[in-house]
């Protein structure tokens, strides 16, 4: 099975993450941002573009690391990893589904003052490129990825709590606190 952690840069994926792959037993975190990571160090480089989600073989890459590492471990994979645009996220979900890989889509989710607030105090200078994607996030929410997730509120969470809501969804449907929507795209 994987645990996919989406929700916008800064929320808390990463964080998350690793908590919750301590409390699923047999569980690792495969953070599907190497992949990307490795296509950005192809010579001469891939056509420019400002997120490497927008190269064509980053989807399918995920979905065959994935689908490799679990074939050789087993368990659960956790995978913290932003995606806004839901035709990417459909491809991703669709690959895994080919291969009889189960998802458990959660959105970590924090009201904009406080994901404000979270990128602010990373850094002395906020990340410019956490910065960029708040507004998406927001239209991606409203538009379809709170529908084809289920979702934790962050927003007045200790990171510790959190995971404990991730693993409840994981492992006994939605805890309190936790939406889950109608479909299950």
């Amino acid at each position: 099975m994987i645990v996919w952690l989406n929700g916008t840069h800064g929320v808390g994926k990463t964080t998350t993450a690793a908590l919750v792959q301590r409390l699923l037993p047999d569980s690792r975190v495969l953070d599907a941002e190497k992949v990307g990571e490795t296509l950005m160090d192809v010579s001469p480089g891939l056509p420019a573009t400002d997120n490497f989600q927008h190269w064509a073989p980053w989807r399918p890459l995920v979905v065959d690391t994935a689908r490799r590492v679990l074939e050789f471990t087993g368990g659960t994979l956790v995978m913290p990893m932003t995606v806004l645009v839901e035709a990417y996220w459909r491809e991703i979900r669709t690959g895994l589904a080919e291969h009889g890989i189960p998802v458990r889509h959660v959105v970590l989710h924090a009201d904009r003052a406080t994901l404000l607030a979270r990128i602010a105090g990373e850094h002395a200078v906020p990340s410019p490129f956490r910065l960029q994607y708040v507004d998406a996030y927001a239209e991606a929410a409203r538009t379809w990825l709170h529908a084809a997730a289920e979702v934790v509120d962050t927003t007045h969470l200790a990171p510790d709590e959190v995971a404990r809501r991730v693993a409840d969804v994981v492992g006994a449907g939605a805890a309190p606190g936790v939406s889950t929507p109608s479909t299950t795209a």
